[in-house]
This record gives structure tokens, sequence and C-alpha cells, in this order.
């Protein structure tokens, strides 16, 4: 099992400059953020807010900013030498067209000599095992994001993001995802940061979700998600939390 990892997030400023006439942006200011190992922690908020940004600076696609994030190991586990091993799904799956479905979930894996075998168990793992060497423009949606998360789940990640990473999906084939992504959490643990914009899907998923708004963007709500798993799927109990969440 992967040392899994805590995150804390300190940061003291980010801003978008202006740019071609508009005038600059202030995202965040005093913001923190902490996320303790094996928790999976939604951010909810309105598109535009700076949740995808929060999640860029964690990944370190985005260091234009004041502040530190820090990443520490669960309580036992050893920190990697190289740092934590991080995963990102985007909002599209952002597969290579030119690449098979088994060399695009290959491809984090780098030089590793068990790449392929590794990665044909991660499509097996998500119901794709046949499709391995077809190309991408041959999947539906759905199959391309199951994909994607074969890719991420595909390292063994101590910490996994995820920017509404089933966006533009039907609700049906939404909430297979979702089932999906449970179920890879259990046979691979990591500690997440899951982005939406849907209260429900934060409900469903979540273990703690938090909620920001304001510009600066800040935490007005905190929530621990205590429900059991046959809860989750109660639309009753999942639509009580979200009231509570919303506020």
């Amino acid at each position: 099992m992967a040392p899994v990892t805590g995150i804390t997030i300190d940061i003291g400023e980010k801003r978008f400059p202006a740019v071609a006439g508009a005038p600059a942006r202030l995202i965040y200011r005093d913001f923190r953020l902490e996320v303790a190992p094996f928790a999976f922690v939604v951010l909810l908020a309105p598109s535009g807010l700076g949740k995808t940004t929060l999640l860029n600076m964690v990944a370190g696609l985005d260091r234009d900013f004041s502040g530190t994030i820090r990443f520490e190991p669960a309580a036992g586990a050893a920190a990697r030498p190289e740092g934590p091993r991080l995963a990102y799904a985007f909002q599209s799956p952002r597969l290579l067209p030119w690449r098979s479905v088994l060399d695009n979930v290959a491809l984090p894996l780098g030089r590793d000599p068990a790449a392929a075998e590794k990665a044909l168990a991660m499509l097996r793992q998500v119901g794709l095992e046949e499709q391995a060497d077809a190309y991408p423009e041959r999947l539906s949606l759905g199959q391309q994001r199951r994909v994607a998360l074969a890719r991420a789940f595909a390292i063994d990640p101590d910490v996994l993001l995820m920017d509404e990473p089933f966006v533009s999906l039907d609700e049906a084939g939404a909430a297979r995802l979702r089932d999906l992504l449970r179920r890879l959490l259990v046979a691979r643990p990591a500690t997440v940061m899951f982005v939406t914009h849907d209260s429900r899907e934060a409900v469903e998923l979540g273990s703690r979700i938090v909620r920001l708004d304001g510009a600066p963007a800040q935490i007005v709500a905190d929530v621990a998600v205590g429900l059991s798993p046959q809860q989750r799927r109660a639309p009753d109990a999942v639509e009580a939390l979200r009231r509570q969440v919303i506020g």
C-alpha cells in the first residue's frame, strides 16, 4: 500500500494578473486547509471561484503564489524520498489520440518493465480490458473517463486530485463512475481532493465537504460526512445533508 499522505495548504496570496484590459483578480488570501491522510475532501463552489486553481497549486502546476503546500505521510508510514505520488484526473479525459487505450494507461508508468502488465490489470478493474488495443476516438465519453481513472490509479497514487472528472455525463453514467471510484479506493486507498459544483455528488462521495465562496475565496462551511454506504444511495439521506452543506 502506498504511504498515503496528508496535505497542509497555506496560501498567503494568489492572484491572476491583469490581461487584455481585464483587471487583476485576487483569488486567495490568507487561505489555509488541512487534509488528513486517507480523507476524501470535496471542494464545493460555483464555477470560476478558484477550485481548479487550488488543485493546480497542490499539483505543482501553478507555482505563482506566495505560501506553502506540504505533504506529510500518514502515521507510521515513511515518506517517499522523491516526494508523494500525485495523480490528477482532469475535467476532460485528456487521452492521447495517437496512443492505444493500453498505452494511455501505461504512460505515467514510464520505463517500468511491467508497465503494460500493470496497465492491463487496471483496465481489467475498470471493465475495459477488451478495449486495450482500441484508440480513444472509438470509445464513448464514459469509457474515456474510465480510462482516465485507470491511468490515475496505475501509479498507486498517494494523493489523487480530481477536477470535476464526471462532468458532461448523464446522471446514470456519472453514478456508475462514482461507484467505480469508490471500489478503486477500497483496493488502492489514497488521499483525495475532489472538485465539483454538484452538492449531491459531494455528499455521495466525500468524507468531508469544504464549501468555498467569496472573492478572495474563503471556507464558508466545513462539514464531515458520516453517511454509511447505504445512506449515500438513499435520496432522502443525501438531500438532508446536502441542505445542511449549502446552508
